[in-house]
């Protein structure tokens, strides 16, 4: 899908600084290795708090910004695509993964007087690339937020912005590896943003494709499944705050704990991809034959992926593909 710049019209950037105002934010962003350790048990049961949630079919736009290769781009992309795509022959898949939030949380929610037994599809809607780094290679939160508003997304929508590694954000290595937020007008449309750690802070937000700046040590760092230790660790969080946003795009859908430091879907399974994971270990997962990737799901185009576990509001368990 071919890109068009950002902010064309001046336009765009004004509705986004209005909005910016209003702007809803998560703290529900990907726990760094550090924090593994001290992830304690759920209290209680993930519940509903009969808030908003996004479903049905989620039209997905994607801001580029700063320098990405394209082959980094097709890993995230071919992602998007493998959530509601199921290769033939691919078991365990991104669709199951998907498929497994989708049962668990979004079909289950009776928001605006009903349930909702369609299947929640992701669609790839727009890219967008800013190359020129329009708002500096420096950004505060709510900068983040003006460069998913500017695409001045529909009802529904899922606005992803991504940062090269270039790109200093507010937080980012510090306290936050992703984050997730709404516009906060009934949770009309949600966003996400993530960064590429690659050389800011891979031990906190690569990880397993590095090894950790804190917390556990003694487990070598996973090979990435696609070569790319900050692409993949992206696609890592990317799956947790995608989860989040559908999940609990306002702050009162699913969640567990403080609402303004909750755990979501896959944020409350930190750190665990396959079975037998505990603080450090990502536990037992697959491994390509060839290029010694590891890897717990098959997507579109033949790509493989490590993706976060899933929390089971049934079972009150993290729940793995493999």
């Amino acid at each position: 899908m071919a890109s068009r710049n950002l902010f064309d019209a001046m336009t765009l950037l004004t509705v986004a600084l209005v909005l910016a105002s209003l702007s809803r934010l998560s703290l529900a962003a990907r726990r760094l290795p550090g924090q593994l350790a001290e992830t304690a048990p759920l209290r209680d049961a993930m519940s509903y708090h009969g808030g908003a949630v996004l479903r049905g079919e989620i039209p997905v736009s994607i801001v580029w910004y700063g320098q990405f290769k394209p082959a980094q781009k097709a890993v995230v992309v071919d992602f998007l695509l493998s959530l509601t795509s199921v290769p033939v022959n691919a078991t365990p898949s991104a669709a199951q993964w998907w498929g497994a939030i989708d049962r668990a949380y979004l079909s289950n929610a009776t928001t605006g007087g009903g349930s909702n037994a369609t299947a929640t599809r992701v669609v790839l809607a727009d890219q967008v690339a800013d190359e020129q780094y329009s708002l500096g290679k420096s950004l505060t939160l709510v900068e983040v937020f003006q460069l998913a508003a500017a695409l001045v997304p529909g009802d529904g929508a899922l606005v992803l912005v991504l940062t090269d590694p270039g790109v200093v954000v507010e937080g980012f290595c510090s306290v936050r590896c992703g984050l997730h937020g709404s516009d906060d007008a009934g949770a009309r449309y949600a966003y996400v943003w993530v960064g590429n750690a690659e050389s800011q802070c891979p031990g906190q937000c690569a990880w397993p494709f590095a090894e950790p700046a804190y917390g556990p040590r003694g487990q070598p760092p996973l090979a990435p499944p696609n070569g790319d230790a900050g692409v993949d660790g992206m696609v890592v969080t990317l799956a947790s705050m995608v989860a989040g946003a559908v999940t609990n795009p306002q702050g009162d859908g699913y969640y567990e704990g403080a609402r303004d430091a909750a755990l979501e879907a896959c944020t409350a399974c930190a750190g665990k991809f396959g079975s037998g994971a505990y603080p450090g270990y990502p536990g037992k997962v697959l491994v390509d034959e060839t290029t010694g990737g590891s890897y717990n799901a098959v997507g579109a185009n033949g790509r493989k992926y490590l993706l976060p576990a899933v929390f089971d509001p049934a079972t009150s368990a993290c729940s793995t593909l493999v």
